[in-house]
């Protein structure tokens, strides 16, 4: 069973950044048989797809998040990441780290077999 762990959440001002992290547990990113997801919601909003992979290892991003945020990985540590530069009051939200069978769409969130609990990013203008 995959289990998924967010951490790195925070308060930044406008303009700072944070890194989320994703710990994975009875999974190895390295494996590459899961895709992975970045999901956010926020206060009175659905959730919304901000990034995921694809089998292909290319990333995909939301356009609002596009030349702001960065996934990478640590297969040594077998963390997920996901870098937020330039943050914007409207990237305050719950952010949330999910796996999905490759084959699946991207932004299909029930796709996702495991989602960590989130990690709660607060950006102050």
């Amino acid at each position: 069973e995959v289990q998924l762990v967010e951490s790195g959440g925070g308060l930044v001002q406008a303009g700072g950044s944070l890194r989320l992290s994703c710990a994975a547990s009875g999974y190895r990113y390295s494996d590459n048989t899961y895709c992975m997801g970045w999901f956010r919601q926020a206060p009175g909003s659905e959730r919304e797809g901000v990034a995921a992979n694809s089998m292909t290892g290319h990333t995909t991003y939301v356009d609002s998040v596009k030349g702001r945020f960065t996934v990478s990985q640590d297969n040594a540590k077998n963390i997920l990441f996901l870098q937020m530069d330039s943050l914007k009051p409207e990237d305050k939200a719950m952010y949330y780290c999910a796996a999905r069978p490759c084959r699946s769409g991207s932004w299909c969130q029930t796709c996702y077999a495991a989602w960590g609990q989130g990690t709660k990013v607060n950006v102050s203008s």
